[in-house]
């Protein structure tokens, strides 16, 4: 925290005392006011208007019950939340979650990621999260549509297509998203612009299901475009192995790199010859399996169990941590940096430790934060909600070429952020202050609402 901003670390402070217990949502706020104080040092106002404290506050935090009945007729219940975190330049957008580990704290932690998120896309879309500690994994197919139905029973009352557009992330994929539209459309009539993710048959974007994986991808490719290289040739290790991790995959595969690694909350593959992703796909998608059934269909690969594949020791240029938040930790980073990794790319909602960040970028590796470098999901549900009002459906191609220009955007607003402050290479600086003078900027106009 810099000592020239006194009134900075008062309120930085203060939010810590308020949310002792929130240590996901207090990692994102230290990591956020860390990069503040340029931006802040050349608009007083900001911070005379307490508008720093405003925007850390969300605007509306649901909580609410979710009862629903197992196969055996056991009736069972489980927390829901909404987090309407700022609507200053739209709607509130961003997913719900469906995972144990899921509580207050977290939401927060992603709404507050999102409203900044949202704001590089360029697009007329707020900052909001959601979900429930359910736990779709070991779940029959009717007890997680009983599920989902009893959630948006609840929820109905809280969303809309002008008021909060929710959609998929961790535990939420195009199965919850149909039964929950299902539940809705039978609550308040047929209104496709409520929730993005959807399915092609009623109202879906073809390229929403790939676009957070590609995106990642897209703004990597933007800069080592920067650099004068791309990713011909460059070894890729990736965690994770569901939809962002896959798709950053098949995308790194067909602009000629090779990935190396995926993993799951069990253990990692390292496979030298490049991941089968037809077999992953098959594993993951089809099967819903774990990845000891690649090593039994891909002898070369090697399965590590109980392991980070952050501990990996082989070389490669580029990590795209794609599984879940704080999986980068310090001890990890000496060993990314003895295996040549020269950027750091987060397909997942911060995955690397503030620790772990400051170790990159003292080390000169490029680290390009998820609020900027996996914001390609949100942007293509934002490109959803506009073919559903218009009621169209664009090609795959077309929605494809939008996302590339957004991310290049995205890239190029970091990039130029960073140096309008006198921040060099620092994309995390320049994704924070970016998001934050465009949210900014539309609070004050609207009378600091």
């Amino acid at each position: 925290m810099s000592q020239t901003t006194p009134k900075l670390a008062a309120l930085q402070a203060k939010i810590h005392a308020k949310d002792p217990h929130q240590p996901e949502f207090l990692q994102a706020i230290d990591e956020f006011f860390a990069n503040l104080t340029p931006f802040l040092e050349q608009h007083p106002e900001i911070l005379e208007h307490n508008l720093v404290e405003m925007i850390t506050e969300p605007e509306r935090a649901i909580q609410f019950r979710v009862p629903w009945q197992d196969d055996a007729g056991k009736w069972q219940v489980n927390r829901g939340f909404r987090v309407q975190f700022n609507s200053a330049i739209g709607p509130y957008k961003g997913g719900l979650r469906f995972h144990p580990s899921v509580n207050l704290s977290i939401l927060k932690f992603l709404g507050f990621e999102q409203i900044f998120k949202n704001a590089l896309t360029g697009l007329p879309i707020g900052g909001g999260k959601g979900g429930s500690d359910f736990d779709p994994k070991g779940k029959s197919d009717a007890e997680i549509m009983r599920f989902c139905q009893s959630f948006m029973t609840e929820l109905h009352r809280h969303i809309g297509p002008n008021l909060d557009v929710p959609a998929g992330d961790i535990g939420v994929g195009g199965r919850e998203i149909g039964y929950m539209y299902g539940q809705y459309k039978r609550l308040r009539g047929n209104d496709q612009g409520v929730l993005t993710g959807k399915g092609l048959t009623f109202g879906g974007s073809l390229a929403r299901t790939e676009a957070t994986g590609y995106g990642l991808v897209y703004f990597v490719k933007h800069l080592l475009a920067d650099q004068g290289d791309s990713f011909e040739g460059k070894k890729v290790m990736v965690s994770g192995s569901g939809n962002v991790a896959i798709y950053a995959i098949e995308k790194v595969h067909e602009l000629g790199g090779l990935v190396v690694s995926v993993s799951d909350s069990s253990g990692y593959i390292y496979d030298p010859a490049g991941i089968d992703l037809v077999l992953l796909k098959e594993i993951k998608e089809v099967k819903r399996a774990r990845l000891t059934e690649y090593v039994k269909a891909r002898p070369e690969s090697e399965y590590i169990a109980d392991q980070s594949v952050w501990t990996l020791q082989v070389a490669a240029d580029i990590a795209l941590p794609c599984a879940t938040q704080n999986e980068i930790l310090p001890e990890h980073v000496a060993g990314l940096i003895e295996n040549g990794v020269k950027i750091v790319a987060e397909g997942a909602n911060m995955p690397t430790t503030l620790e772990a960040v400051d170790l990159l970028q003292t080390a000169k590796v490029v680290y390009c934060p998820g609020k900027a470098a996996n914001a390609g999901g949100v942007a293509v549900s934002a490109l959803e909600m506009s073919q559903n009002s218009a009621r169209l459906s664009w090609t795959f191609e077309t929605v494809d070429q939008e996302l590339d220009k957004i991310m290049k955007m995205i890239y190029e607003n970091c990039r130029d952020t960073a140096q309008e402050f006198g921040l060099a290479d620092n994309l995390l600086a320049g994704a924070n202050i970016a998001g934050f003078r465009k949210v900014s900027e539309a609070m004050l106009a609207q009378g600091l609402v």
